[in-house]
């Protein structure tokens, strides 16, 4: 039996509606998101309550239920998706993508849709062939390009904009899962990582992806991924102001109390410590860089879509708000990650275990000359102090020694290569006989077949 008809000018209205709802984002970023500094909120007295359970957690799921209604749609089983993409736009008012799919769905009752978002009426030969993997509808032959894109023509420049960047975003959310890590695999940059360290985190630019890391007994474990937005102009961020998400190893400095924060930051934040050493050796500047959420109006923003920092979906970051560790959670933000087995980094760190363990020798005999071989000529250390001051701190602490050995405890070793091979190490120090010591950052350059500290200081 064919579906029931509703009136065309509904259909084209609903369909339309996602575009409407989407074009707030840029002015919402331009408002809220370049000064990063916490602002309390103003509330108002309220009566002390019995605190709720914490609801549970709900990440991911709008993303599979989006990607179940665009298969079945892409099937042509359009009746069976549209009851879930209205439950879909009930549970998510304001996931923009889930009211174009159902704006989609109703608009094919009424004629063939070419692509999506297709919210103007043209007869079938005019339509552009379909623009998003697995969603094309519409079986007839298109027009020329100019004449499928006319009567969107007629949109507003920002829901025109608002359709193209939904679109892209549909895009990455279905590569994603055409295309996941290899099973059992990790990017390159996670060498080591001790147990206490419990968390990672890494992203993927170019695929708008973060993937969340559980280190367990036998290894990390990718446990989460999700689709996530970076900064309006890309990466490889440079100076303040310059829109870009910068690339490199990173860790996660505090967790932000939403009550403390704008609306605009969604569920909370998370900043991370850039510019990092490496960042600052280079003269980049800026500041402010966190993982955070979205307005409550905003489900998820466009993949080019901030002012440097990672935005994920409120849900999304919920989990992540509840699962990571601040100050020993790292977050490598990566152009494209390169997905390795563990045993292929084995190799690699089997040999600058050998270069750690060397530096540590000299150290514990307090072969000053020798250590010393091991610092970079334009080193600097955590108060700017250069080799040579930095040489008088290390004939202290080879005093304060008293001829101890040193142990290096829960090391951490992540790999960043781009145009120079950085290596960034966090272990304790621990003097032979103490119960505790004071947990250290080191910063290492190859150059050549050599590996030399550019950065040492303590964090902890």
């Amino acid at each position: 039996m064919p579906l029931p008809q509703r009136p065309l000018n509904h259909i084209l209205a609903t369909a339309a509606m996602a575009a409407v709802l989407a074009a707030p984002a840029s002015a919402q970023a331009k408002k809220g998101e370049k000064a990063h500094e916490p602002v309390v909120k103003q509330s108002k007295q309220v009566k002390r309550k019995k605190a709720k359970p914490p609801a549970p957690l709900r990440d991911g799921d709008a993303e599979r239920r989006l990607l179940e209604i665009s298969q079945l749609t892409a099937q042509g089983r359009a009746r069976e998706a549209l009851p879930l993409a209205e439950r879909l736009v009930q549970d998510h008012p304001n996931f923009q993508l889930a009211q174009l799919a159902l704006g989609d769905l109703l608009a094919i009752r009424a004629r063939p849709v070419a692509r999506v978002g297709d919210v103007l009426p043209m007869p079938v030969a005019m339509h552009a062939p379909a623009q998003i993997p697995g969603l094309q509808f519409a079986t007839a032959a298109p027009a020329p390009v100019s004449q499928a894109f006319a009567a969107q023509s007629a949109l507003p420049p920002a829901a025109v904009q608002a359709l193209t960047d939904l679109r892209s975003e549909l895009r990455l959310r279905i590569d994603a899962t055409k295309a996941p890590p290899p099973q059992g695999s990790i990017p390159t940059q996670f060498l080591e990582l001790p147990a206490r360290t419990r968390h990672a985190i890494a992203m993927d630019a170019s695929r708008s992806r973060l993937y969340l890391f559980e280190n367990t007994d036998k290894g990390l474990v990718l446990v989460a991924d999700y689709y996530a937005s970076v900064g309006k102009l890309g990466t490889e961020k440079a100076i303040e102001g310059d829109q870009r998400t910068p690339l490199g190893v990173y860790f996660i400095t505090s967790r932000l109390d939403p009550a403390t924060l704008r609306d605009f930051y969604g569920a909370g934040a998370l900043p991370i410590n850039y510019p990092n050493p490496l960042d600052q050796s280079r003269g980049k500047t800026g500041s402010g860089i966190w993982l955070h959420g979205t307005p409550p109006e905003q489900f998820s923003r466009a993949p080019l879509a901030t002012d440097g920092c990672l935005a994920l979906a409120n849900p999304d970051l919920q989990r992540i708000l509840q699962t990571v560790e601040p100050r020993s959670t790292p977050v490598v933000i990566a152009r494209q990650l390169q997905w390795v087995k563990p045993q292929a980094l084995q190799a690699e760190r089997q040999a600058f275990h050998a270069v750690l363990e060397a530096w540590r020798t000299a150290k514990s005999q307090g072969d000053m000359p020798r250590l010393l071989s091991f610092y970079a000529p334009d080193f600097q250390g955590q108060r700017n102090q250069g080799l040579t001051e930095w040489s008088q701190t290390l004939q202290a602490e080879a005093k304060s020694l008293q001829g101890r050995t040193v142990a290096l405890k829960d090391k951490s070793m992540l790999r960043w290569t781009d145009s120079s091979d950085t290596m960034v190490v966090t272990f304790g120090e621990v003097a032979e006989g103490a119960r505790s010591g004071t947990i250290k950052r080191q910063y290492w350059t190859r150059k050549g077949a050599r590996w030399q500290i550019f950065f040492e200081g303590v964090i902890g």
